[in-house]
């Protein structure tokens, strides 16, 4: 969010009385951004808020939102379509990758999860004996939320074998309490878990090494449904896999 305000909102409207963000020029100015549609939502969404806000505290009369009537093109559409790694590639990759990522990578990619999500687990959202894992909070650039919808926050089914990696993990990691972060930061001593900009760097190394792999940290989970799809899954069984509410 801070990213956000600092690089687009306030060098244009910081000077700018909230009543001025009104639809029109607020639109023409979200289009003239060279930017992702799914980052036009967001800036959007984040206005939006700062309108509720002035609303909330009585800066503004309580009216129908302008946001609301800002229109983002192909707001829904993806501008490419994500990296996928063969199963072949990821076991380059995963020969290469250094511990704890390593780790981190084998959970994303055989459980479908989120970045967020992946950094979010703490220990004690491992159930070892029934095999299973909660997901309970999601951290994105540093900062604790919730995960992204009801159905992310749904128990998740662990394969002996992926209970053998994070016993493994746990055992070679020196923050092991029930509230401690499973991918505990030792820079920040385990207040915090790994960044997404540290895994970033290891994974570019990796790549680098593993040869002529080209992949994102998002490759993890969108390789995982397209093996899904590979194998045939009922698209009822991927949303449940995926934790999704519809396809997509």
């Amino acid at each position: 969010y801070e990213g956000v305000f600092r690089n687009y909102i306030l060098p244009k409207w910081q000077d700018a009385q909230i009543t001025e963000l009104q639809a029109r020029p607020v639109e023409l100015w979200i289009q003239s951004l060279k930017l992702a549609p799914k980052s036009k939502v967001h800036i959007r969404g984040l206005i939006q808020t700062l309108w509720d806000y002035a609303m909330w505290r009585g800066d503004v009369p309580t009216q129908r939102n302008p946001m609301e009537l800002v229109h983002v093109r192909n707001a829904s559409k993806r501008l490419g379509k994500p990296r996928t790694m063969t199963i072949e590639e990821f076991h380059r990759l995963s020969a290469v990758l250094t511990e704890p990522y390593r780790t981190m990578a084998t959970v994303g990619v055989c459980l479908g999860l989120r970045w967020s999500e992946i950094v979010g687990l703490q220990w004690h959202d491992i159930d070892w004996l029934n095999g299973e894992l909660r997901l309970q909070r999601a951290v994105v650039k540093q900062i604790e939320d919730e995960v992204k919808t009801v159905h992310s926050s749904k128990p998740l089914a662990l394969d002996p074998r992926i209970l053998d990696v994070l016993k493994l993990h746990k055992q070679n990691s020196i923050f092991t309490e029930p509230n401690d972060w499973v991918f505990a930061s030792p820079e920040k001593h385990g207040k915090l878990p790994r960044s997404y900009t540290a895994f970033w760097k290891k994974l570019g190394r990796a790549c680098h090494d593993a040869g002529k792999v080209h992949v994102s940290p998002h490759s993890f989970r969108h390789s995982y449904r397209a093996w899904l799809d590979e194998l045939g899954t009922p698209i009822t069984v991927r949303q449940r896999a995926m934790r999704q509410g519809t396809s997509g």
